[in-house]
């Protein structure tokens, strides 16, 4: 009766191994799968077109040294500025002909994309 119940006790424990292989086997086979499709995505990856728009160009400041304090004005700007407060930040003389000669620059700069006229006369950092 001893070597019965050590035969029952056996095959339990064989019927419970076979378990345990089987939930391996099906995990094991998970992982190959996922490592089957990943191998398949790094190689097909680099051959799709890249989704994203392509990058602008870059503005590029006009050549003249004049853009310069401009430039530097609304970076340290906090809201959007007009042609005059322009002026009074870079100590300009306020006379109708610097404040134009500002506002031009400034339509410039809007045109190569430096800055944005957000309302007509309003200008300000482009948002990225």
């Amino acid at each position: 009766m001893h070597v019965q119940l050590q035969e029952q006790e056996i095959a339990v424990q064989a019927e419970t191994a076979r378990e345990k292989i089987a939930e391996l086997t099906v995990l094991l086979d998970g992982f190959d799968k996922a490592a089957e499709e990943i191998r398949i995505t790094r190689k097909t990856l680099p051959e799709l077109p890249d989704p994203r728009p392509p990058a602008p160009p870059s503005a590029k400041l006009p050549d003249h040294p004049a853009y310069q304090p401009i430039t530097v004005v609304f970076a340290a700007a906090e809201a959007p500025l007009r042609a005059r407060a322009v002026c009074e930040a870079m100590d300009v003389e306020i006379a109708p002909n610097k404040v134009n000669n500002v506002r031009l620059k400034l339509k410039r700069l809007a045109e190569r994309g430096i800055l944005a006229e957000t309302e007509q006369g309003l200008f300000t950092r482009p948002r990225p």
